[in-house]
């Protein structure tokens, strides 16, 4: 069984969508931070601050490479910049959760832990370099995207009822 692969902008619900799938689903879950914190033993904002955004990177092609070859039938939800690791379609299907930005910082200020959640992205620090990083990724993610759901006005269980069916098809 082949993987779900959950793409999106920092913030958009990846991992909320994951957790909802394995309720509606005989499926697993995993985190592609979780991860990576697990194998650095620190968070991905440290990794950022003492080594750098390339060498993150590097640890995100490590666990692709990882998960082609180890995983399967899994759901994966992803930091936002994974979607750039080569050979993405071989990890899984890949489902693109989609909003506006301006949805997506709604929706974290929104949150009990707004603060948390915006400290816990280091690319989220400057509101308007996040917007254009946004603007930058949103046609990119759309090329790797084998299936695409606007996520924005829609209950995290019905979001995750979406990707099944799709995904069956």
């Amino acid at each position: 069984m082949k993987n779900i692969v959950l793409i999106g902008f920092m913030g958009v619900g990846k991992g909320s969508v994951a957790r909802a799938m394995v309720k509606q689903s005989a499926m697993m879950a995993l985190d592609t931070d979780d991860i990576i914190e697990s194998m650095e033993n620190r968070s991905v904002k440290e990794i950022f601050a003492q080594e750098g955004e390339e060498y993150f990177r590097n640890l995100e092609r490590k666990t692709a490479r990882w998960l082609k070859k180890k995983v399967e039938g899994t759901i994966i939800s992803t930091g936002g910049g994974f979607f750039k690791v080569p050979a993405m379609k071989k990890v899984g299907t890949v489902v693109l959760l989609t909003a506006q930005f301006q949805t997506i910082y709604d929706r974290i200020l929104a949150h009990p832990d707004a603060d948390k959640k915006l400290k816990k992205r280091p690319l989220f620090q400057d509101i308007e370099k996040a917007r254009a990083l946004y603007d930058e990724r949103l046609s990119q993610y759309l090329e790797v995207a084998d299936i695409v759901i606007d996520v924005s006005d829609k209950e995290v269980d019905k979001i995750a009822r979406e990707i099944l069916k799709k995904v069956k098809k």
